[in-house]
Order: structure tokens, then C-alpha cells, then sequence
């Protein structure tokens, strides 16, 4: 099946997946400026009492930007922006959230932590389209039941929240039995990577890790900087953290005091969405990542990143066509 018109024409295949907290206007509309997918969970707009409502800000800046350049820029215009929602019992601002990205005819509604249909009909009310995290097949028979459009592959070696399985595996699975639309996250850096994600048979790659080490992320620059400065080995997996099993940088935690390489896990019930979802203060610093950081070798502009990959991507597929050629 083709893609939705609204996936269709970017740059290169890539959607720049929603970092908790390090996602923010500034990354989103320069991502999509560059050509790719940018996102944020609606969670990132954070707001106090008595203070405007920030998420509505937020798509304000970011629909208005986007339009302005597109409006510059006729020949190349902007890609569209995505919108994670997190679809837990804990997220008490879910209603509202959902109330407000339709209002603003959000283009793609990403979904994680639970399917439910009345997100996917919201989001198609206003025409947009949904597409929901999965790390295993039968995650990802629930979410087309319940409506989502396309499914997003959370593999082995993805960072934050991550699935175990092999995307070789966890691919081909889904490809036995959907033709919609398919991303895949997990360790995808180079543009080799896309087109590699592409031969296994999704549509487009789902990148994150890489855009922490960017001008325009919301992250620390030491944290910046432990991207640019290591490798796969250099993270662990483990569930203490959230409740939810996914991938940290091993020096993050060894400065908090702990061994990387004996962790204790952590309850799922322990995961929370809700209005304390603050990280124990010990673990303020404790940084996901995922295992792709090893060609991450510099802190530079998030359009600058997605130039190099579509130099790569480009290259890449030179190569296979040699490659087939003889």
C-alpha cells in the first residue's frame, strides 16, 4: 500500500521521533524545514498554575513558523509535524491534549503506552493521521484493531522506552500481515541505516538519538556531549528508571553513583505520566539513548544532521544499485 500523501514527498524517509523533554519548538520546526517528520510529546509543553496553556503555544509558534516558511518557500516547502500523545492512565492531561491538537488540525498524532480508539478518531476528525509505538507483534495487531494507521517498530538498540527483538524479526512479522505504513526505530544514525530499514521492508526510519546532539535540542550540553563521545557499548537496558524497560547511557548512571552493569529492575506500576511525573531527583541526570550513537561524532545544527544523512542515504543507495547491477 502506498503511503498517505501527508508521509509522501519528504526529503529523505525519516521521521525525527518525540524526545521526552528534549523536543521542543525549536527542534520540531527545524527538522521539518530540513525535510523530515518533526515531533515532541505534547507532555514536553509543560505548564504551572496559572500560566497559559503551553501546548496550545506551542502549535501556535510551530504551525505559524512552518507556514511562513512555506509561503517563502514554494519550490521546498516544510515537512509536516507530528504530535505524540501518551496514551497511559497516568497522563491526566490526555483529554485536554487531544481537545487542543484538534483544534489545531495537528497532521500526524504518534501514540505510545496504549492504543485506544477514541484517540485514533480524534485525530482523524481533523484530518490527521495516527501512528503507534509497538515492540512486538501482537502490540501491533491491537493498535490497527483499534484504528491507528501505521505502526512504529520500536526495535532492539532504540533509545528511551525500547522493545528486545531483533528488527529483522520484528519486521518481517508485521510485513506477514500489514501493508500500511511502517516505521522502524532502533539504532538508525546514517543514511546506510534508512536504506537498510527500507530493505527490510518499512517505509521510512524513525530517528531520535541523534537529534539529542543538535543545537536546537532541549538537552543539557554534557549530555550533548556523552552522545558525540560514545558508542553501543556505552549503554544499558534497563527497567529501573521509568518501569519500563529502555536504553541509558552507562556514564550517566555510573555518575549517579550506580553500576550500569547491576541494576535492579523496576515494576511496571511504577510508571507515571500524571502531574508528578518529575524523575526521582537521584535520577535527574540518568540520559537515554540509543545503541546508534556511534556515528554521532559532533554537537552541530539539527539541519546540518539531516544533510549529512541524506548525503549518506543518497550514497548508500548508489552503492546497492552497483551492488545489483553487477
Amino acid at each position: 500500500m502506498a503511503l498517505p500523501p501527508i508521509l509522501q514527498n519528504l526529503r529523505i524517509p525519516v521521521v525525527g521521533s518525540p524526545l521526552f523533554i528534549i523536543s521542543n519548538p525549536d527542534l520540531v520546526i527545524a527538522q521539518c524545514k530540513a525535510g523530515i517528520v518533526g515531533a515532541f510529546p505534547a507532555l514536553n509543553a509543560r505548564e504551572k498554575d496559572g500560566e497559559p496553556i503551553m501546548l496550545e503555544a506551542w502549535l501556535k509558534r510551530i504551525t505559524e513558523e512552518l507556514d511562513r516558511h512555506n509561503q517563502a518557500n514554494p519550490d521546498t516547502p516544510a515537512a509536516p509535524y507530528a504530535v505524540n500523545q501518551i496514551v497511559h492512565r497516568s497522563n491526566s492531561r490526555l483529554e485536554r491534549d487531544l481537545e487542543i491538537c484538534h483544534k489545531w488540525n495537528v497532521p500526524i498524532w504518534i501514540t505510545s503506552l496504549g492504543a485506544r480508539v477514541e484517540v485514533n478518531e480524534a485525530a482523524h476528525d481533523c484530518g490527521g493521521i495516527t501512528l503507534h509505538d509497538i515492540i512486538n507483534n501482537r502490540f501491533a495487531h491491537k493498535a490497527i484493531e483499534k484504528g491507528a494507521d501505521g505502526l512504529i517498530a520500536v526495535a532492539a538498540g532504540a533509545g528511551g522506552h525500547a522493545g528486545s527483538q531483533s528488527p529483522l524479526a520484528l519486521i518481517s512479522e508485521i510485513r506477514e500481515w500489514f501493508d500500511g505504513p511502517l516505521l522502524l526505530s532502533g539504532a538508525i544514525s546514517t543514511g546506510r541505516s534508512i536504506l537498510a530499514a527500507q530493505a527490510m521492508g518499512a517505509d521510512l526510519a524513525y530517528i531520535g538519538s541523534p537529534f539529542i546532539a543538535t543545537d536546537e535540542a532541549n538537552a543539557v550540553p554534557d549530555y550533548k556531549q556523552m552522545i558525540a563521545d560514545h558508542g553501543a557499548e556505552d549503554i544499558v537496558y534497563s527497567s529501573l528508571f521509568t518501569g519500563v524497560w529502555g536504553n541509558y547511557l552507562k556514564p550517566s548512571v555510573a555518575r549517579a553513583g550506580m553500576d550500569p552493569d547491576n541494576l535492579p529492575q523496576a515494576d511496571p506500576s511504577s510508571m507515571n505520566f500524571g502531574e508528578n511525573r518529575e524523575k526521582p531527583k537521584s535520577w535527574k541526570e540518568i540520559w537515554g539513548s540509543g545503541q546508534g550513537i556511534g556515528a554521532i561524532k559532533q554537537v552541530q545544527p539539527a539541519a546540518a544532521l539531516v544533510d549529512q544523512l541524506a548525503l549518506e542515504y543518497d550514497a548508500a543507495k548508489d552503492e546497492m544499485r552497483k551492488l545489483i547491477n553487477g
